[in-house]
C-alpha cells in the first residue's frame, strides 16, 4: 500500500491539501497514553506500548471500536476497506483489556473473595485461604482469572452427588483411562487403576507429569479419586439440552439424576444450542469430495474472540475443516450424563475437564527454565522472515474411509506450498501510514508469495494412514517431505506457525518462548483459554469480547490468532512482515507472559484450585484450584466445603 511519491505530480491542490493537513495537525495535537503505565500493574507490564496510528488519539477506545471495523457474533472482526488496517484496532482494544484486567486484580484475600462471590454468586470453597497463600508466597498473577474451571466444573453443580458417585464408578471401568488417588492410609497421588492395554502402558508418562504439579500442595488434600483420559482427543461431547438442565439446576440450587435427563440422538450439532447456526445451517457430512479448498476471500475478517471461533455452533466449516471433527463424519452420540473424566484437551463441545499439561516440559534441565532455552535466538538476530512449520501428518487418520485431504494439517500444506492459484491479500501499510484507509484486498499469484512468505512442510514421512490402502502412498506423492527440525533451527524464523495435531497443540509453550512470533490455529481452549459465550451469559460480571477469548492470555498481544479457514493467514502474514517493530514487540510480550505466567507454580495453583472447586462433587478436596472446586463439587455434603472465613 507504500504510495509512490515520486509519480505524484505536486499540482496547487496537493500543496493545498498538505497546508491543510499540517493546520489539523496544530489545532488538534495528540494526547500521549502516559495513563496507560499508571494503570498497568507490575506484574502484567509487557514492557512496551503500542505506537498509536493517527487518528487513534481523537477518541477514546470504545468510540474508535464503534467508528472502525465491526464485529460479528461469531467473535470475528469484520474489515471496512475506509477504514485503517484492522490489526491496529484488533491490538489496541486487546492491549486495554489485558491492561485492565491486571489492574483490577485482587490484592488481597478479602478481595479474592469478595471478587468470587460476585462472580460466581457462591461462596469460595473450603481451603480457599491456603490457596490464597500459595498464590502470594508464589507470586502467582491474576489470581481470579479462573473462569475456564467454572466453565468446566459448573454443569457439575447441577447433578446429584450420588449420581456422580455413581458415574465415576462406570467411569472407572470403561476403556482407556487412569484413574489416580490418595487415602488417609497413602497421602501422597499414585494410580489405583488402569484399563489401559499393555501396548498403551506408555500413556501413564503423561497422567504422572501431571501428578508432578501437585506433589508441593497434596498434603493439603484430602482423599479423593480422579480419571483420566492419556489421549490427545476428548470425547465426553455434550448434549445441549442436558447441559443447559445442568446448568438452570445449578443456579437454582437443585441437582438432576439420571432419570430426569432426556433421550440423546446422535451427531455433532446435538451440542449446540438450537438457535445456532449449525442447527440452522447444518454442514454437509456426506460430500466425500477430495477436491482442495481454498479459503474464503470476502469480506475479509480476523479473530476478534479466538474463544468464539473455535466453536463449530457458531463456524459450522469447522466439522468439516478439522480432523477433531471430520474424522468422526456427522458424530458420536452425545452422553446420557454428565461425566467428570479429565482428559488433556477439549473442545467447546466437549464436557472433559482440562488440567494444566506439562508436556514435553523438563525445569531441572540446565538448558530450561519454565520453558526458556538458553539458546533462543534473539527476534535482531533471526534471519528468516518466512512462516515456518515443520510437523507429522498427523490429525486425521488418512484412509479410503475419510475425507482427509480436508483435515487441518493438511489443507495447510496444500495452501502453502502451492504455487498454481492465487489468494486474496489485504496490502499491509508501511511506517507512517497506519491512519490510511486499508482498502479493498488484492488477488495475488501463490508462485509470487509462497516461496517468499511460507516455509511449511509435513516432516519424515506420511503416518497415520492406510498403508494396505495406497493412501500412504497417495500421501508421498501429494507433498515434499522435509527433516524434521530442532530448536536452532527453529530459531531462525521470525514468525512459527502453531497447529493442531491429533488433539491439542503441545508445543505452545515452547514456541512461544522462543522470541518469535507465534501465528496459531486451533478449535481447543487450553487451561489459560477463558469461557465461552455460552457460559459467559450466566455470569454476573460484564466481560468484553476480548475478556471472553482468555482469562491468562491475550491474543494480539502474547500471539496472533489465526482462522481454521486460513482466510486470514495471508493478510496476518503480509502485516507483520511490514511491521518488524511491532511484531518484534509482541514476540516478546508472548515470551515475558511465558516466563512470568506459565510457570510450574502457575499450573499448580490452577490443579489446587481446580480440586477445591469439585470436592463438593466425588470426594476430593483442596489446594490446587482446579482440585479444590472439583472436591468441594463431588462431595455429598457440598456446604460443608465452603470457605466462611
Amino acid at each position: 500500500m507504500a504510495l509512490n511519491w515520486v509519480n505524484l505530480r505536486w499540482t496547487v491542490s496537493h500543496r493545498y491539501l498538505i497546508v491543510f493537513i499540517l493546520a489539523c495537525l496544530l489545532i488538534f495535537p495528540t494526547v500521549p497514553r502516559v495513563l496507560r503505565s499508571v494503570l498497568r500493574s507490575n506484574c502484567c507490564k509487557p514492557h512496551w506500548t503500542l505506537k498509536p496510528f493517527v487518528l487513534g488519539d481523537m477518541v477514546d477506545s470504545h468510540s474508535k471500536s464503534e467508528l472502525a471495523h465491526g464485529l460479528s457474533p461469531e467473535g470475528l472482526l469484520i474489515v471496512d476497506p475506509d477504514a485503517p488496517h484492522p490489526i491496529f484496532q484488533l491490538i489496541r482494544d486487546a492491549e486495554a483489556a489485558w491492561d485492565a484486567k491486571c489492574a483490577r486484580a485482587s490484592k488481597t484475600l478479602d478481595e479474592a473473595v469478595a471478587e468470587y462471590k460476585r462472580r460466581y454468586r457462591r461462596a469460595p470453597p473450603l481451603g480457599f485461604d491456603k490457596w490464597w497463600e500459595y498464590v502470594v508466597r508464589h507470586q502467582v498473577q491474576l489470581p481470579d482469572e479462573y473462569d475456564e474451571i467454572f466453565e468446566d466444573i459448573e454443569p457439575f453443580w447441577g447433578i446429584d452427588p450420588t449420581e456422580l458417585a455413581r458415574t465415576q464408578i462406570e467411569l472407572e471401568t470403561s476403556a482407556g483411562v487412569v484413574t489416580v488417588g490418595k487415602t488417609d492410609d497413602v497421602p501422597r497421588f499414585k494410580v489405583v487403576n488402569t484399563t489401559l492395554t499393555k501396548e498403551r502402558q506408555y500413556l501413564e508418562q503423561a497422567i504422572h507429569s501431571i501428578l508432578d504439579l501437585i506433589r508441593d500442595v497434596e498434603l493439603y488434600i484430602p482423599p479423593m479419586r480422579i480419571t483420566i483420559s492419556p489421549f490427545d482427543n476428548p470425547d465426553m461431547l455434550m448434549d445441549w439440552e442436558i447441559r443447559s438442565m445442568a446448568l438452570e439446576a445449578a443456579a437454582n440450587r437443585r441437582t438432576l439424576t439420571r432419570v430426569d435427563m432426556p433421550p440423546v440422538k446422535q451427531g455433532w450439532i446435538q451440542a449446540c444450542p438450537p438457535d445456532s447456526p449449525a442447527r440452522l445451517h447444518p454442514p454437509d457430512f456426506s460430500s466425500r469430495s477430495t477436491a482442495a479448498r481454498n479459503p474464503p476471500s470476502s469480506p475479509k475478517t480476523f479473530i476478534a474472540s479466538h474463544r468464539n471461533a473455535m466453536d463449530p455452533c457458531l463456524h459450522p466449516s469447522l466439522f468439516t475443516s478439522h480432523g477433531q471433527f471430520l474424522a468422526l463424519k456427522e458424530g458420536p452420540f452425545p452422553r446420557p450424563t454428565l461425566v467428570p473424566r479429565f482428559s488433556l484437551s477439549a473442545t467447546v463441545l466437549h464436557s472433559d475437564i482440562r488440567p494444566p499439561v506439562p508436556y514435553g516440559w523438563d525445569w531441572t534441565s540446565d538448558g530450561e527454565a519454565d520453558g526458556a532455552f538458553k539458546e533462543d535466538v534473539p527476534w535482531e538476530h533471526k534471519v528468516d522472515e518466512r512462516l515456518g512449520w515443520r510437523g507429522r501428518t498427523t490429525g486425521i487418520y488418512a484412509s479410503a474411509d475419510t475425507v482427509w485431504m480436508h483435515g487441518h494439517r493438511e489443507r495447510l500444506i496444500t495452501l502453502t506450498t502451492a504455487l498454481e492459484g492465487n489468494v486474496s491479500v489485504l496490502l499491509a501499510p508501511e511506517g507512517g501510514e497506519e491512519a490510511m484507509p486499508v482498502g479493498e484486498p488484492e488477488s495475488v499469484r501463490l508462485a509470487r508469495i509462497n516461496p517468499a512468505w511460507m516455509d511449511m512442510a509435513f516432516a519424515e514421512g506420511p503416518i497415520g494412514c492406510d498403508k494396505t490402502g495406497g493412501t500412504c502412498r497417495e500421501m508421498e506423492k501429494l507433498w515434499e517431505y522435509r527433516s524434521k527440525q530442532g530448536r536452532r533451527e527453529e530459531g531462525r524464523y521470525k514468525f512459527i506457525f502453531d497447529i493442531d495435531g491429533n488433539g491439542w497443540s503441545s508445543r505452545f509453550k515452547r514456541l512461544i518462548t522462543t522470541n518469535a512470533l507465534i501465528f496459531k490455529a486451533t478449535v481447543y481452549p487450553e487451561w489459560c483459554a477463558g469461557v465461552s459465550g455460552h457460559v459467559v451469559n450466566m455470569l454476573t460480571v460484564s466481560l468484553t469480547l476480548h475478556d471472553r477469548f482468555t482469562s491468562r492470555i491475550a491474543p494480539w498481544v502474547h500471539y496472533v490468532p489465526i482462522q481454521i479457514s486460513y482466510a486470514d493467514l495471508y493478510d496476518a502474514v503480509a502485516f507483520f512482515r511490514a511491521q518488524d517493530e511491532l511484531a518484534a514487540r509482541i514476540a516478546k510480550a508472548g515470551r515475558e507472559w511465558s516466563l512470568q505466567f506459565w510457570r510450574k507454580e502457575d499450573m499448580t495453583a490452577y490443579m489446587y484450585r481446580y480440586v477445591m472447586w469439585s470436592i463438593a462433587m466425588l470426594l476430593l478436596t483442596r489446594k490446587s484450584r482446579l482440585l479444590l472446586e472439583y472436591a468441594r463439587v463431588t462431595s455429598f455434603d457440598r456446604a460443608s466445603m465452603d470457605y466462611t472465613g
